[in-house]
Parts: structure tokens; sequence; C-alpha cells
């Protein structure tokens, strides 16, 4: 019996590593593919739709899958994706101008700049989070109406999701060497996690109620 319990937990040390192992790879992949401006969206995209077939352990063909799927989201996505990587840029300087500057001027435009890159970095986890259900006739304005809809849905774990993301470019700021080990792993598995979080109760049954 102490053997059959010693097999089991070697078992799941071993599905634990090897986890772990696929995670990194694909996070490598992610960072080779993602060398060009134009390819960095569709690799994020990619990167999140094979991420359940990692986590549920489901290997024949992880790598072959991850370029299907890189393949198919730069043809759809690499005109959004471009556009949404020039508004983060722009949106990253404004806000770190105004950060460095001083007046009343500063903190009206704090107050403006500072919900509305919440807004859209929840907007784009919630596009994440929708990636791995989406179709393969999938465009860029359907992704946005799924991701908008889901926003709505589940709007306080995607305000978790955006907190949890903030806090690791936070740490990234004190440890930029973590950029090479969670760049796309980490708003991905934040984006799983929001998919799998619901903020709607159950509803009981009449014969469940006691009094």
């Amino acid at each position: 019996m102490s053997d059959t319990a010693g097999g089991g937990r070697t078992n799941a040390v071993l599905s634990k590593l090897s986890l772990i192992g696929d995670l990194l790879m694909l996070q490598l992949v992610f960072l080779l593919c993602s060398v060009g401006v134009v390819t960095l969206y569709p690799a994020a995209f990619a990167l999140q739709r094979v991420l359940p077939y990692a986590i549920g352990q489901e290997h024949p063909s992880l790598m072959r899958r991850f370029w299907s799927e890189f393949k198919w989201a730069f043809r759809r996505f690499w005109a959004a994706g471009l556009a949404l990587y020039v508004g983060s840029i722009a949106l990253a300087f404004g806000l770190l101008f105004w950060v460095s500057t001083d007046g009343p001027v500063r903190i009206f435009a704090l107050a403006v700049l500072v919900p509305l890159t919440g807004m859209i970095v929840g907007l784009y986890l919630s596009a994440l989070a929708v990636l791995p259900d989406e179709p393969e006739d999938s465009t860029a304005k359907s992704l946005f109406r799924a991701a908008n809809l889901f926003l709505l849905r589940r709007s306080l774990a995607v305000a978790g999701g955006v907190i949890g993301l903030a806090t690791w470019f936070l740490l990234l700021a004190k440890l930029p060497t973590l950029f090479v080990i969670g760049s796309g792993l980490v708003p991905a598995l934040i984006a799983y996690w929001i998919s799998r979080t619901t903020t709607t109760r159950p509803k009981k049954d009449p014969g469940d109620v006691s009094i």
C-alpha cells in the first residue's frame, strides 16, 4: 500500500514538472515569435489558445498546435494587434509623462488616464479569456464584441485580473529578469483564471431551502 502511495506521489510530481516544462516551452516560443512588433499580439493570442491544452496535459502535437494557432491569429489579428501595440506605447508614455510632471493639470490627466488604462487592460484580458472558445472564422470585430460582453458579465473577476497584472508589472520593474519567464505566461494565466471564475452564484433549488 505504501508503494502505491509513493508511486502516486511520484506521478503527481512528474505531472507538475511536465506542466512547468510545457509552460516554459510555450513562453520561450512566445518570446521568439514576439520579436517582431507585428507578431507580438498574434503570438500572445496563439499562446492563449494553446494554454488550456498545456494545463490539461494534452501533450500530443502541442508545438504544432501553437504554430497553427499563431498562423491563424496572425492572418486575422495582425492589424488589430499593431494598432493595440501603438496605442499601448502611446498610453504608457502619456502616463509616464504626467506622473513626472507637477501642477493641477497632472491630477486631472491622471484621473482620466489611469481609469482608461484599467479599462483597456481589462478589455484585453477579457479578449484573452474568450479566445480559446472563439470559432475559426472569428474576426477582430467579433472578438471585441465577445470580450466586451465578457467584461460586462465578469467585471469583478476582470478587475481582480487587472490588479494582478498591475502587481506583475510593478514586480517586473524591480526584477526585469522575470520578463524572460513570465512576459507571455503571466497575462495568459491571469486570463485563464478569469475565464474559470464566475461572479454569479448558483440558484438554490426550492427543495434545498432550509428553515
